[in-house]
């Protein structure tokens, strides 16, 4: 799962992570490929997934302030890391009360090919499947999810509601039908067994900044996929001893010590 890395997924990570300046301004591509080499990327792989993030408009070509060749991130592709701040970064505990937000989506048979894109992008934004054509979501993903639709012109095939769940069975069982907790929780546990001896490591004997650099940028490749997999529903609704509490408490740590002194290495 997380821990497949590839240099396509490293480079959104790390502009998520060092690569958002406030005026915009690009990262060169010297620096790149020396951030992304020092995570075992070699020049030829970075080119290259540049260029693919390029032809998908999340990427575009622009010179530094010194005339050195070097990419910035697009209006979309910065909207797309802003939203992932939301999920990535959250401390907040859901609650039942927030609600939920339904997705019905009716696709002309002419234009099939958008259902399949429509239930995948539903699927990585984290809604669970209520009945065919209807998904669901926390209320709180409901920005996000416009956002995306808007961004890929889906948003003409959907209708967005958003209200309670009034029965007939009660929530938790339902839930345990929307979505696949299991699967969910092998995630987190992978996640837990990769990252949380990285912590215990770090909180005896800390290291550098190259090291801190590394270590933060694989955690944050790792976790930020995580919060799509899982929508982050209330406590009360999923199994006892849920490994997603332990995992946010991780990555958090993590984040905390790691983040800055990583910002280090990636400033020399």
């Amino acid at each position: 799962m997380a821990e497949q890395h590839t240099p396509r997924s490293l480079i959104v990570s790390l502009y998520g992570a060092y690569g958002r300046s406030p005026d915009g301004a690009p990262l060169p591509v010297a620096e790149l490929i020396r951030l992304l080499g020092v995570l075992g990327v070699d020049a030829p792989s970075v080119r290259s997934s540049v260029s693919r993030l390029k032809r998908r408009g999340l990427l575009l070509a622009r010179r530094t302030a010194d005339g050195a060749a070097g990419y910035a991130l697009s209006d979309d592709a910065r909207m797309l890391l802003d939203d992932g701040d939301r999920r990535i970064y959250a401390r907040t505990v859901p609650a039942l009360s927030d609600g939920w937000v339904l997705a019905v989506f009716s696709v002309p048979e002419a234009e099939r090919h958008k259902r399949h894109l429509l239930r995948s992008r539903l699927a990585r934004l984290g809604f669970g499947t209520a009945a065919p054509g209807v998904w669901i979501a926390p209320a709180r993903l409901y920005e996000e999810t416009r956002h995306t639709l808007e961004r890929l012109e889906l948003a003409a095939y959907v209708d967005l509601f958003r209200g309670d769940h009034l029965g007939f069975a009660p929530t938790a069982e339902s839930v345990a039908r929307w979505w696949d907790l299991p699967s969910i929780a092998k995630l987190h546990e992978e996640f837990l067994d990769a990252h949380e001896p990285v912590l215990r490591a770090w909180s005896t004997e800390p290291g550098g900044p190259e090291e801190a650099y590394r270590a933060y940028l694989l955690a944050l490749d790792s976790w930020r996929r995580l919060p799509y997999a899982d929508p982050v529903l209330p406590l009360e609704l999923l199994p006892e001893n849920w490994p997603g509490t332990r995992s946010a408490e991780v990555f958090a740590a993590l984040h905390e010590l790691l983040h800055a002194r990583g910002a280090e290495f990636v400033r020399m």
